[in-house]
């Protein structure tokens, strides 16, 4: 038995101090590489050093009691009540703390919510389960998804360093410049989390919240939803691309002309459609009706062999585009192009031995997207 205890003794201190536990002894708040995430930092530590202080002083006098007026020395209870002396003393020294406390706080409150003279404005919307960003006088609007590979959420490949911290199209701002969010959501309560930026703001259906960040230096920052928001929660995350103002003008510039480029309705073959269905399917529909379409019954149906994928085809596509009301079935016609909704559904009705033989063209998603 004492063989057994010694072991498991042995083999905790062996994790504790092995290489691999320590890379992830991070116990502190990040310092972040904003101004306001600096202020937080510094707050954060002095109201440490002020409770550590306390700590010291209080358990101090208790030890020194407890050591020195133990009843093995002789020492004898004193019986008295009430002392106004004392009772000023405890509530005039906690009373200054908290004054003390409260000057630095309210002064980073202040300056976390002066989003004044912003030089960039974007509206951040939460959907289920994604971000979507509009850069509100730049003409980019956007869907950043959820890119780790769907092997490793199923554990049949290695996960890699970011995993499930990496998108398909990340926020990209410039350094040096101050930019305003503001933050709503499509369907249920998220929030918006980047440790690094400072910023953590709620996404409410109906409301618009405000926050702000200015950016010091180029990098990339992750953070993810820290509002437990349904069954893909844990699949939305952040990424902020942090580049030069030179940069992030190019980016714009370029992000604009491929937008407008996505709008033009184009002519496309069934090996096109395929081949772009998978990956659309892949990125939008793939967690909830899983890779091979086999789907998460009761909640998320199968569409392998499903009515709907073998069904009249003008059907399938309003499903997809306004959605299903009363179930989980999310409406894509804001979040997808008309080349995307076409080329998804017939992937859908040609995938997984559905072999329906018909296809969708981005023209008649169109025309049933206008008709509404």
């Amino acid at each position: 038995m004492k063989r057994v205890g010694f072991s498991a003794v042995s083999a905790l201190l062996l994790l504790i101090t092995s290489q691999s536990a320590l890379a992830e002894w991070g116990l502190n708040m990040t310092e972040g590489v904003t101004r306001v995430s600096h202020e937080v930092h510094d707050l954060h530590m002095t109201i440490f050093y002020i409770c550590v202080a306390i700590a010291v002083v209080v358990f101090g006098v208790m030890l020194y009691s407890i050591i020195y007026h133990r009843k093995s020395r002789g020492a004898k209870a004193e019986n008295f009540h009430e002392s106004t002396v004392v009772e000023i003393i405890w509530t005039v020294i906690p009373l200054v703390i908290l004054v003390g406390m409260c000057i630095p706080a309210t002064a980073t409150l202040i300056d976390m919510y002066d989003n004044t003279d912003s030089e960039i404005d974007i509206q951040v919307t939460g959907y289920q389960w994604k971000w979507r960003y509009t850069y509100l006088n730049e003409g980019v609007d956007f869907f950043s998804n959820l890119s780790t590979p769907s092997e490793q959420l199923d554990n049949t490949q290695d996960k890699n360093i970011n995993y499930l911290l990496e998108v398909d199209k990340p926020l990209v701002l410039p350094v040096d410049t101050k930019v305003r969010f503001l933050f709503t959501s499509k369907d249920v309560i998220h929030s918006w989390w980047v440790p690094e930026l400072a910023v953590k703001k709620d996404t409410i259906p109906g409301f618009i919240n405000e926050s702000w960040t200015k950016i010091d230096k180029p990098g990339i920052y992750r953070g993810q939803c820290t509002e437990l928001c349904g069954k893909g929660h844990g699949y939305m995350p952040i990424v902020v691309k942090a580049v030069s103002k030179q940069e992030y003008k190019t980016w714009v510039t370029a992000q604009a002309v491929a937008q407008a480029a996505a709008k033009e309705i184009k002519d496309m073959s069934f090996d096109e459609l395929m081949i772009q269905g998978e990956k659309v399917y892949n990125t939008n529909c793939a967690a909830c009706h899983k890779k091979d379409g086999t789907g998460i019954p009761p909640m998320f149906p199968a569409l392998k062999d499903s009515s709907i994928a073998m069904g009249d085809i003008s059907n399938h596509i309003k499903i997809v585009l306004k959605g299903k009301q009363g179930t989980a079935m999310s409406a894509f016609a804001e979040q997808l192009s008309v080349s995307d909704i076409a080329s998804v559904v017939t992937y859908e009705r040609n995938a997984w031995g559905n072999n329906k033989g018909d296809y969708a063209t981005p023209m008649s998603v169109k025309k049933i997207k206008d008709n509404k």
